[in-house]
């Protein structure tokens, strides 16, 4: 049993490490669909390799809608308009795109579900090696490029790094399972103000993926959509739970 929840869990570790920083700094910018818009573009990159390349150009058709997504994110993000409605109609324009995409393949709609949400249960470890060397790298342009960057080139350069690590993680986890680990832990972390948000972000959203997984495991449930009920069940209960009551009457 052991053996087969190593593999999952210390993908996890890896995808939480990564995705809470971007969370927070999603989050700050109060543009909270950000990160489902551009997972919802990767998906639909591969759904079109899927659906029409019988799998060829995986990667590099994934990548592309990822960053055509951060591209007009960003541009959008530096003009007087409505960035999460601009935003929100990205995702949509993803998700309607990837239903036609496969709605052409007799296994279309098995492949959808895996989109959203992958059985990360079997990943292999090869997989979770490749994403580790993938992550250190962006982590690594995070701490040395970004730091020296504004304006738009900054912009540009935080929804690039995040588009990559994106493209990433959906081929391993899914568009929702991307979704809750990016924003479940930082929402916490920064409702709850406290002093090292992204170290508390670490640990919650360890635990509630180890958690998940182990309960997955047991009860034969699919992996990654109990990463996502319980993410956002337990965020969602804290956040409610901790807040204060709002004394303004309208």
């Amino acid at each position: 049993m052991i053996d087969i929840l190593l593999t999952p869990i210390a993908l996890v570790i890896i995808l939480v490490m990564m995705h809470s920083w971007f969370g927070i700094g999603i989050l700050k910018r109060g543009i909270i669909f950000t990160d489902l818009a551009i997972a919802q573009f990767a998906a639909l990159g591969s759904a079109i390799s899927l659906g029409y390349f019988h799998e060829e150009y995986f990667y590099i058709l994934t990548l592309s809608f990822a960053l055509l997504s951060a591209f007009l994110i960003a541009i959008a993000s530096q003009r007087e308009i409505k960035l999460e409605a601009f935003i929100g109609l990205l995702y949509v324009l993803g998700a309607s795109g990837i239903l036609m995409v496969l709605s052409h393949s007799a296994e279309g709609m098995e492949h959808f579900k895996s989109l959203l949400a992958s059985d990360i249960l079997f990943t292999a470890p090869i997989d979770v090696l490749k994403s580790g060397v993938i992550y250190a790298l962006i982590a690594l342009a995070i701490w040395k490029i970004l730091p020296k960057t504004n304006g738009f080139v900054r912009e540009l350069l935080f929804f690039s790094l995040l588009a990559l690590t994106v493209t990433s993680s959906v081929q391993l986890a899914g568009v929702l399972v991307v979704f809750v680990l990016l924003i479940a832990p930082a929402f916490v972390a920064l409702s709850l103000e406290l002093k090292k948000p992204l170290l508390f972000s670490f640990y919650f959203g360890w635990f509630f993926s180890t958690v998940a997984i182990i309960v997955s495991y047991y009860f034969d449930l699919p992996t990654g959509y109990t990463i996502v009920f319980l993410g956002a069940l337990l965020s969602s209960s804290i956040v409610l739970f901790s807040s204060k009551k709002n004394l303004e009457q309208n």
